[in-house]
């Protein structure tokens, strides 16, 4: 791929330029979605028609938010799957903004339509960004540059047939430290991974992408399974001491680097559950059209009191979320400092945006009748999509702790 020039995006934080979502883009994601979904496939025809249009390259906070909630209406599972190459575009906007440079490399690459994923998520890791049970050694490569061997299992590594670089944390014990016991200074490194082999094409699983790395291709679940998110293992993975972004000490910090992640990966996995729930809402005020009554003598079920407070119940919990999220996208565009506050803000958002979500595809399954509960119907396949919310950091507990911790206190 060929490097454009780069820069901190000319429409953060006044404008908003127009969406490269043309509408007939857009009809092609929603015809294959469903297709996707059934053979469990990662949605390659998306991904290119996307990276032709522009979709990958960097722009304001506001723009990818609103940007994801259109293509989550139309392919959650895509939307979803984008998220992940859009935090870290993000978050080297959001750090160039600042003055850190540290992450401008990033900005260059998804200019020229390099794809970015997240190799973040261990089984038994509860405390996400502040440790890890991936272990990172200090090594010099086969061809003298210093860097990192990393060695460890990620699960819900988000694009894996088709990422080009990978984001990664690991844990590093200074020299003399045991892993098993406490030490003072434990390290995590952050750093990028570059895929060396060729991009799996649909026909062609590619489980070894760069040297140490092992794709396994295990994802096959209830919904967003276009996202194809396979567990990776690390075996002395090299990462090079150029893309490393930080190394921080184990637990919280306040480098502006998480803050960045926390930021646009609430914000933006918000707006894909906003776009779903916003696709269901169209769908049931279509289908309340359609369906008669005979009980109501042949009348469309639209004239149904009970359907009408259902479908005004739905969309009064949809509206309320679209404020929260533009202000957000404007504050942090606007570099805003809202403080402590700012991760009870964030964790608020997802959790709000993902419960409404739940709560407007409930009511479209229960408007929609029988019919919706076919596999094959698309609200069927919404309803499996939006329980993925649940998953995401921060879970509920997560949430409800921040949100305590901001007004009560930290716990002693």
């Amino acid at each position: 791929m060929t490097a454009e020039p780069s820069s901190v995006p000319s429409d953060a934080p006044t404008a908003v330029p127009p969406t490269v979502l043309t509408p007939e883009l857009l009809q092609g994601i929603r015809d294959r979605a469903a297709d996707y979904d059934a053979r469990n496939a990662f949605f390659f025809d998306d991904l290119d028609e996307l990276r032709a249009a522009g979709y990958l390259r960097p722009r304001s906070l506001t723009s990818a938010a609103r940007d994801q909630r259109l293509l989550a209406a139309h392919a959650p599972a895509t939307a979803l799957g984008m998220t992940m190459h859009l935090v870290w575009m993000g978050v080297a906007r959001d750090l160039a903004a600042a003055g850190d440079d540290s992450l401008r490399w990033v900005l260059d690459d998804c200019a020229a339509g390099e794809l970015f994923a997240f190799a973040i998520s261990e089984a038994g890791n509860d405390r996400v960004m502040t440790d890890s049970v991936t272990r990172a050694e200090r090594v010099e490569g086969a061809d003298g540059r210093t860097g990192w061997a990393v060695t460890g299992t990620k699960i819900f590594t988000s694009l894996s047939p088709a990422w080009t670089r990978l984001g990664i944390i690991a844990r590093h014990h200074p020299a003399g430290a045991e892993p098993a016991t406490p030490d003072p200074a434990p390290q995590i490194i952050h750093g990028f991974l570059t895929r060396t082999a060729p991009v799996t094409t649909p026909d062609r699983f590619e489980p070894h992408p760069a040297p140490g790395v092992t794709i396994t291709p295990d994802w096959n679940t209830l919904g967003m399974r276009a996202t194809q998110s396979h567990t990776t293992t690390l075996e002395r993975a090299f990462i090079a001491d150029e893309h490393v972004s930080r190394i921080l000490p184990v637990g919280p910090t306040p480098d502006p680097l998480l803050l960045a992640i926390s930021a646009n990966f609430l914000t933006l996995m918000a707006a894909v559950y906003a776009g779903l729930a916003d696709r269901a809402l169209e769908l049931v005020v279509e289908s309340a059209h359609r369906r008669t009554s005979l009980k109501n003598g042949g009348a469309p079920q639209s004239a149904d009191p009970d359907i009408r407070w259902r479908v005004a119940d739905a969309a009064l919990a949809l509206d309320a979320l679209a404020p929260q999220l533009e202000a957000v996208c404007r504050d942090r565009d606007h570099g805003v400092d809202r403080g402590s506050r700012w991760h009870r803000d964030l964790a608020g958002l997802k959790q709000r945006a993902v419960e409404t979500a739940r709560h407007v595809v409930d009511q479209a399954m229960r408007i929609a009748g029988g019919g919706a509960y076919r596999s094959s119907a698309e609200l069927s396949r919404l309803q499996r999509d939006v329980l993925a919310g649940i998953y995401h950091p921060s879970d509920p507990e997560a949430v409800h702790a921040t949100v305590a911790a901001d007004l009560l206190g930290p716990l002693p």
